[in-house]
């Protein structure tokens, strides 16, 4: 599996990702995640909408939480054929606790708590 390191950090460490990093406009790898009510969703699932998919460890950091805030007020403008996927470890009840605390209701939470399609690091 292909290693990418250097590219980002984690308290000032860096980290390695594993995998294929995405280019711009190719299509997401399908993969089955959980939404808040637990009930499973397929990345297809969004087909013929514009998605845009940020992937974080977790919506509990302060990074994260600012991102995905920041999203979610962008959101508003964008129309109903834009779907904004952010995909993190946190288990299901953990993101729909934190989607009702922030007031984000236009970003779309999915786990990948299960298996780790989508996030996948390592320190080095």
């Amino acid at each position: 599996m292909e290693e990418n390191a250097g590219i980002i950090t984690m308290q000032g460490n860096p980290l390695t990702l594993i995998g294929k990093q995405p280019k711009i406009g190719e299509p997401a790898p399908d993969c089955t995640l959980l939404n808040n009510a637990l009930s499973p969703v397929k990345i297809s699932s969004f087909k013929g909408k514009v998605s845009v998919i940020a992937s974080v460890p977790s919506l509990d950091t302060p990074v994260c939480d600012m991102e995905v805030r920041r999203f979610n007020k962008e959101a508003g403008n964008l129309g109903p054929d834009v779907a904004i996927l952010t995909i993190t470890m946190d288990l299901p009840f953990a993101q729909k606790r934190w989607c009702g605390a922030a007031g984000v209701d236009k970003v779309v939470t999915l786990s990948d708590h299960l298996r780790g399609d989508i996030i996948l690091f390592h320190p080095v």
